[in-house]
């Protein structure tokens, strides 16, 4: 098991971590309630404890969620159950989604991208660019770099404390808007993008975070 599996498994031992939101985000609700983002097979990177899967899923879509810890993947399942929804769980890196040898709609992440380093990230978008279909959609909400959790606005790589955090110890890679729009640029084409402040999970202040809502490019 990898030291960041290990940490995360270790985090999601009781529900209700500090980042989780049975709320699924305003930015969500309002594609999906505008009909920008229509009933859909879609793919939840990054679930957590299933909130989001399980919004979208009275919402008419057919839902994948994945997540790297078995145990956040377990209380997504009982949270899933519970509202009585049909949701396809599965505990997965996200750098192994191409062994799912399927593809979605609609791929999204909340709070993901940030956890994902410098050098990893052209991999990562490769394989999102892989598991769309031809007309998909692609959302990525990710920690934006003028943000001061967690040290200096402007610092790219800071290290989350190691007191008072589910996640000490963990590097978080902080970007600006423009650097994802490069980022993307091989493969997708930037539909909505803008930068918004959200108090994420139990938090007290606001983070500052980056949007963009992509599609494959043709």
């Amino acid at each position: 098991m990898s030291y960041e599996r290990e940490r995360l498994e270790k985090t999601y031992e009781k529900p209700g971590v500090v980042w989780t939101s049975k709320e699924p985000p305003r930015e969500l609700v309002e594609l999906i309630e505008s009909g920008k983002i229509k009933p859909c097979k879609v793919l939840d990177v990054g679930c957590g404890e299933g909130f989001y899967s399980i919004y979208l899923a009275k919402k008419g879509f057919n839902v994948t969620g994945v997540d790297i810890s078995g145990n956040a993947i377990e209380i997504a399942r009982e949270n899933a159950k519970k509202e009585a929804v049909k949701i396809r769980f599965i505990a997965m890196d996200m750098f192994d989604l191409e062994k799912l040898g399927e593809k979605f709609d609609f791929v999204f992440e909340w709070g993901i991208m940030h956890g994902v380093a410098f050098n990893q990230r052209k991999r990562y978008v490769k394989i999102i660019n892989g598991i769309l279909n031809e007309s998909g959609k692609y959302l990525s909400c990710s920690f934006n770099i003028d943000n001061a959790k967690f040290g200096a606005p402007g610092i790219k790589i800071r290290k989350v404390p190691e007191s008072g955090s589910a996640i000490a110890g963990t590097n978080l890679y902080f970007s600006s808007l423009n650097e994802l729009r490069e980022l993307f640029l091989e493969y997708f084409k930037v539909a909505q993008s803008g930068v918004f402040e959200r108090v994420i999970g139990s938090g007290k202040n606001p983070d500052l975070f980056n949007y963009l809502l992509m599609e494959i490019k043709k």
